[in-house]
């Protein structure tokens, strides 16, 4: 019998090995570039396992790793040879419609939450890619079509279930724990282990306004200065991305699109739209009338699992024309048809927050530059990873202090630190590391270490 399964014998999820066949499947998360072994995954099924499962972890001296929806590209959700503690199988969503709340398992994606909570016309801010886990994106802030308007999604946030390092269960929210509550909302999955959250939901849907218009490569400068322009007094209904990537169709084609979303007045959103489509030559129309839930998934398939992945992100506190230049001349030289520069705008509800009413730090109106690497044989890896340092690199002198901490990898975790995760907002959260997790147990993330 496995060391694990004859030291917890309720555990009611699965312990999985190297040895065993389904192993090889399990060990990965989305994306391809991370190839670590874990020595064992404990595939969850409640709570309960939950605290066994760290508890083992930390009684054998084995680094911990926690998998929500496995989707950062960081790859923070596997350790190697530690173990993993897997929460992909609780991905249950329980709609109170008539009080407006959403509870949330783990280990649930963005597309299994929308799906519930269409179903009776009520949303609340969540990934922009449906297979995105709720988990990671939540902790370390989430961003979401609905953040002008509602706030991200740690905004949104009632409550978190949590299993701490000591093996205890705790419920946070502003009348229990409310300093832990602070910390986890923002402060990634360094205070321990989300087991479900809850939600507070708003009325939206079925049908909005928005989807993907795309425009040529000769007209990428005009069109993000046209784009700038608009968003510098976007209202709290209408959220856009921005983004520089090759066709859908699958020719190679470089296009720059503009991907929008309105859940405001039929008039108003008919009217930026129709802005929208004014920016040049629209070479691809998928906007107008779309499901909440099809928009959410409009872009799923530009980021499949399995892919590599290699990405640097840069807060842009303007995007001046220099910037637009030198991203437009980035993209050109991207040597990888699956290579994309996303820029997503801050503005509105995300942006009233006071920074010291949770522990995320980016609460300013600007433009998040994403240098998205990505490619799927090993020929590309090379030149693809250079490239996205490379622009990154001349990034540098537009960029903000702050980072947004989702995207923050572990190669700029030892060149920028948490400082710019966190702001001014880490020594708090030190505090609050030191005493919910002096040993730091939970590491695997944009580290916090104890005070």
């Amino acid at each position: 019998m496995d060391a694990m399964a004859e030291a917890l014998p309720g555990f009611l999820g699965a312990v999985v090995k190297p040895t065993d066949p389904d192993y090889e499947t399990v060990r990965r998360v989305h994306n391809g570039l991370i190839d670590k072994r874990p020595s064992l995954i404990a595939r969850c099924r409640g709570v309960a396992d939950i605290v066994d499962a760290v508890g083992y972890g930390r009684d054998h001296g084995l680094e911990i790793s926690v998998r929500g929806g496995g989707h950062n590209v960081g790859g923070r959700a596997v350790t190697e040879g530690g173990l993993m503690v897997d929460l992909s199988l609780m991905k249950s969503v329980h709609v109170d419609a008539v009080n407006r709340i959403a509870i949330v398992e783990g280990g649930a994606l963005w597309k299994d939450v929308n799906r519930e909570t269409q179903l009776h016309g009520l949303a609340v801010t969540g990934g922009v890619v449906g297979t995105t886990g709720v988990a990671g994106l939540t902790l370390g802030g989430g961003l979401g079509w609905l953040m002008s308007k509602f706030g991200l999604a740690l905004d949104n946030l009632r409550a978190v279930n949590l299993v701490l390092a000591d093996g205890s269960v705790v419920r946070t929210s502003e009348g229990s724990y409310p300093d832990l509550f602070w910390a986890v909302r923002g402060g990634g999955g360094n205070f321990g282990v989300a087991a479900s959250f809850e939600f507070n939901l708003h009325a939206l849907g079925p049908m909005i306004m928005g989807g993907l218009a795309a425009f040529p490569p000769p007209e990428v400068r005009q069109v993000l200065r046209d784009w700038r322009e608009m968003m510098a007094t976007a209202t709290d209904d209408f959220s856009s991305v921005a983004a520089m990537l090759s066709a859908p169709d699958g020719s190679g084609a470089k296009v720059v699109g503009v991907a929008a979303c309105h859940c405001g007045p039929t008039g108003e959103a008919e009217e930026t739209i129709k802005r929208i489509k004014s920016f040049g030559t629209v070479v691809m129309d998928a906007m107008g009338p779309i499901p909440y839930t099809a928009l959410n998934g409009m872009l799923d398939a530009n980021y499949p699992r399995g892919a590599q992945n290699y990405w640097k992100s840069i807060f842009l506190p303007e995007l001046s024309d220099a910037a637009i230049d030198l991203l437009a001349d980035a993209h050109t030289a991207c040597p990888s048809e699956m290579g994309q520069i996303v820029l997503e705008h801050f503005h509105g509800a995300v942006t009233r927050v006071p920074l010291e009413a949770t522990a995320f730090s980016l609460r300013s109106a600007g433009f998040n530059a994403v240098i998205l690497g990505q490619w799927m044989g090993p020929a590309e890896q090379d030149a693809t990873t250079a490239w996205v340092r490379a622009t990154a690199a001349k990034l540098q002198p537009f960029a903000g202090p702050r980072r947004y901490v989702n995207y923050v990898t572990a190669e700029d975790e030892a060149s920028t630190g948490a400082v710019a995760a966190y702001g001014p907002n880490l020594a708090r959260l030190r505090r609050l590391k030191k005493q919910y997790d002096p040993d730091n147990l939970f590491h695997l993330n944009v580290n916090i270490s104890p005070e």
